[in-house]
């Protein structure tokens, strides 16, 4: 299984977002420049975010985006859903259906619980989360260039 560069990407833009979440809007060229992202390609990758209601766009001069809801309120999973689709690694593990073999085959306990996992890691990351540990990061390249 890979995450692609767009969860990658959508999950660093919404991470940049969730530090300066109390500090208004911020245009999306200077997280492009920041994360060293196209910003060609963030403007994508905020579409669906936006129509998904993790984020909020406001035009002009005074716009950009922001986090729809407070970084402790949206998970990673919410993310790469809405970037990847399903979090499942495999479809008949959500859907019998997908396959004639699902009710039995040998190792699609194997696969159903390797979705749960990563379904329940995900779940469990905040964009919070996420931002301190940036942050924390961001202190101790600070200090180390001092």
């Amino acid at each position: 299984m890979r995450i692609s560069t767009r969860s990658r990407y959508g999950i660093r833009l919404m991470i940049s977002l969730a530090t300066t979440y109390n500090r208004g809007y911020a245009f999306l060229k200077d997280i492009a420049k920041d994360e060293e992202i196209s910003e060609k390609y963030l403007s994508q990758i905020v579409i669906p975010l936006k129509r998904a209601g993790l984020l909020s766009a406001s035009r002009g001069i005074h716009g950009g985006y922001t986090l729809a809801r407070s970084p402790s309120k949206i998970t990673a999973k919410e993310i790469v859903e809405v970037l990847e689709g399903d979090v499942c690694v495999l479809e008949c593990t959500k859907d019998e259906a997908a396959c004639t073999r699902s009710n039995n085959c040998s190792s699609r306990d194997l696969w159903s619980a390797l979705s749960d996992t990563i379904s329940g890691f995900l779940s469990s990351i905040t964009l919070d989360d996420l931002a301190k540990s940036k942050n924390e990061k961001d202190l101790k390249l600070l200090e180390y260039s001092i």
